[in-house]
């Protein structure tokens, strides 16, 4: 079987190639520091009409070796007229023991861009207000919806450039292997192919306006999947199931995204400093992978100058904030001892300036004052749409819902159904999205999107007294109860039930009410003890600013839902991979303690001993049933799928079905396929090969076609496994295709 190399391993062959044979470039002189637009327009680094690669080497050619380490750090990077810095303490030194360092630099060559970047979880963090708050990345992943994806990249690109951002520290991919891990909603769910594709398409939306260019930035590379002891851990991890479940998702969006950069994460792998390990950054991301941009590290996520080899040599290119380890004084010190080279420093030099100029960010000044408000309406109601889309119904016994206003008597029960003005006090706000620094979230209510929509007929109770709340179900017709849980940075959960005492009001609503519907606003999996108590249950995630108006549009069918789970929610935390495995999560100490002694600064063990077997693998190879599927999601109606049949040829994978919406309403249906790999590729269960989302009116039926190329099954190794590389097995693979991971459909294709 031909496999062609991938889009980035290919740009980088051409690249490579092409700066072999450029001619020798001539170099008009120029000032340094700021530079007027006349100078600016003779410096062969502002010519629009040379690539990429020949203006960052003419760059660097007319720098000196200290404007050259300004590029190494993220402070003299991205102000070119800053001369004077100070150090920041590194993590192991006492606050008390720690003096600073100020120093000072030359200004940086002309004609180089003030850079300035943020977080951006679902928000522009630090922007302050006026800035529009989408739902969380989780519920994005839920959507299955590529170009969805992309609209929300856009808006966020837009409203980072409006508020003075030029790159974007995101989108955030991990497997939420353990879903305790405080930052699950942040991530695009538990399939590598999934949320490769989604960052893929995220990230193109950022970078899609070339008269606003801001950078995308894949973060946290790689295996950083628990808040406990992030920054000094180390994630051991079979070499197999680091490139098939790690590292894929961050070459696909590599491959079929526009990113920009790649942050390293605070942990070690395998015991190496995961911004440090030349197996991560030099011989995966940059030679395996084929990618050609820069690499940053999380704040702090440096670990000294002495390691072996030197991060720098090891492949990374940038340190975040402030000068911390890379302190110019140090570098020149190693290359003085021959530690480093020059070669090194003007490597990770280029990739950095190579990867700006390729976003646009010399040709396009950064705007001259932040706007106040950045948020417009299309973004606004993008923010509901993201919100309705990616909302998961998961159970309507009886057809609860849709609900019918003005017919019914509705209680809406739960503190997150209204904004309080109660300083502290649990309201919609509160998990508007997860509790993220920097992010100010005005989330407008359910219950007054609830109360709009059939007014005269609802009433509410805060949940606060269950006797109350009981009362207040039933009095009415349909109770409408709302749970939660609050989720991180910082630290992960220490379990994955309600908070709020949720269990036990949701049990109480039940019993007062047969009609009682749960709506769920959590960051990822969440137990449901009460599930058989109740007639529906709606997971809206942390929905954003439009949390209200979407809830409401989707209880009373104004909205369809639509969404499919993206990861494996279990009946009970016993049934997780990691459960019964202590150096699995969250991991031990020499001692075999959990518990950090006294005094120990060495690593947290965490081992990932259950291998490929993560999310929806482990509870197919291990045969435990979860409590819903990956891929689990209900409409207003219903769908029959048949007639599958599978073609393997030259050109790719055909996988041809019929749909019927055998229901007596329009609906969605994000139908999946799967494909189990031959026995001798040792894989521990069928993995996803590909979606796609189809609407149908009442009775119509369709042909779906996924018609995967020979590009895509190479590129994304849908058909492939690691062995060292990657490799294809002969034999007989297994199609299944249907509307969550517990498919209907099966058809086999055979590779000889």
């Amino acid at each position: 079987m031909h496999i062609r190399l991938p889009i980035a391993r290919r740009r980088l062959a051409l690249t490579l190639a092409a700066l072999l044979a450029l001619p020798a470039v001539q170099f008009v002189s120029v000032p340094t520091g700021a530079a007027a637009e006349a100078d600016c327009a003779r410096v062969p680094w502002m010519n629009r009409h040379k690539s990429p690669e020949q203006r960052a080497r003419a760059l660097l050619a007319a720098s000196t070796l200290d404007q050259k380490l300004r590029w190494l750090d993220e402070q003299s990077a991205n102000n070119p007229a800053q001369t004077t810095f100070t150090t920041a303490r590194p993590r192991e030194v006492p606050a008390d023991q720690f003096t600073p360092i100020t120093f000072t630099m030359p200004a940086q060559v002309a004609c180089t861009p003030t850079i300035q970047y943020s977080d951006a979880p679902s928000a522009i963090a630090g922007a302050g207000a006026g800035v529009t708050v989408f739902p969380a990345n989780v519920s994005l992943s839920a959507s299955w919806d590529t170009a969805l994806a992309r609209e929300k990249g856009v808006a966020m690109g837009h409203e980072a450039w409006r508020k003075q951002r030029n790159v974007l520290l995101g989108p955030g991919i991990a497997s939420g292997r353990d879903p305790r891990s405080g930052r699950t909603s942040e991530y695009l769910g538990e399939d590598p192919v999934l949320s490769g594709l989604m960052a893929a398409a995220y990230s193109r939306g950022v970078g899609a306006n070339p008269a606003e260019p801001v950078e995308s930035v894949l973060k946290h590379y790689v295996a950083n999947e628990q808040e406990i002891d992030r920054n000094n851990s180390s994630s051991n991890v079979d070499p197999r199931t680091l490139r098939e479940l790690y590292t894929l998702p961050y070459e696909i969006a590599i491959d079929r995204g526009d990113v920009g950069g790649v942050m390293c994460a605070f942990n070690q792998v395998n015991h190496e400093w995961s911004c440090g390990s030349k197996l991560l950054l030099d011989q995966i991301l940059k030679r395996e992978i084929g990618f050609d941009g820069w690499t940053v590290t999380d704040f702090g996520g440096r670990h000294g100058l002495t390691d072996n080899p030197p991060s720098l040599r090891a492949g990374l290119d940038q340190e975040l904030n402030a000068w911390r380890y890379w302190t110019p004084m140090a570098i020149k010190d190693l290359i003085s001892a021959g530690t480093l080279r020059v070669a090194d420093v003007d490597e990770a030099a280029y990739r950095i300036v190579r990867a700006h100029i390729a976003a646009g960010l010399f040709d396009v000044p950064r705007i001259a004052a932040p706007d106040a408000d950045v948020s417009t309406p299309g973004s606004v109601a993008l923010a509901r749409t993201l919100a309705e889309r990616g909302s998961v119904l998961l159970k309507n016994a009886g057809d609860v819902l849709p609900l019918t206003s003005g017919a019914e008597r509705i209680a809406v029960i739960g503190p997150t159904a209204v904004n309080t003005a109660a300083t502290g006090d649990i309201d919609a706000s509160s998990v508007c999205l997860h509790t993220a620094p920097n992010i100010p979230c005005s989330a407008a209510a359910p219950l007054d999107a609830i109360t709009a929509r059939a007014p005269g007929t609802v009433t509410y109770a805060s949940g606060s007294d269950l006797t109350v709340a009981a009362q207040t179900a039933a009095a009415a017709d349909v109770a409408v109860v709302f749970g939660y849980y609050q989720e991180g940075e910082f630290a992960d959960r220490p379990n994955i039930a309600l908070d709020g005492n949720g269990d036990a009001l949701i049990a109480a609503v039940a019993a007062a009410n047969p009609n009682t519907v749960v709506v769920l606003q959590t960051g990822g999996p969440v137990l449901m003890p009460w599930l058989d108590d109740v007639k529906g249950v709606l997971e809206v995630w942390y929905a954003g600013e439009q949390v209200g108006p979407a809830t409401a549009a989707l209880l009373f069918g104004d909205a369809a839902p639509s969404g499919k789970l993206t990861h494996s929610f279990p009946r009970a935390e016993a049934d997780l991979p990691t459960a019964g495995h202590p150096d699995r999560y969250p991991g031990v100490f020499a001692d075999g303690s959990v518990v950090r002694p006294p005094g120990n600064t060495d690593p947290r063990q965490v081992n990932y001993g259950e291998g490929l077997q993560v999310g929806y693998r482990w509870y197919a190879a291990q045969d435990v049933e979860p409590l819903f599927p990956f891929g689990h999601g209900l409409s207003y109606t219903s769908f029959a799928y048949r007639d599958l049949r599978v073609e393997r040829g030259k050109d790719g994978l055909r996988v041809r079905f019929k749909l019927t919406n055998t229901g007596q309403r329009t609906g969605t249906e994000t139908a999946q396929a799967y494909v189990e790999l031959p026995a001798s590729a040792g894989e521990p269960a069928k993995r996803l090969l590909g979606w796609q989302r189809v609407t149908l009116a009442p009775g119509r039926s369709t042909t779906v076609e996924l018609r995967l190329s020979a590009a895509d099954l190479a590129d994304l190794h849908l058909l492939q496994h690691w062995d060292g590389r990657w490799t294809t097995s002969k034999g007989r693979y297994t199609v299944t295709v249907g509307g969550s991971f517990d498919t209907a459909l099966t058809d086999r294709f055979v590779l000889r």
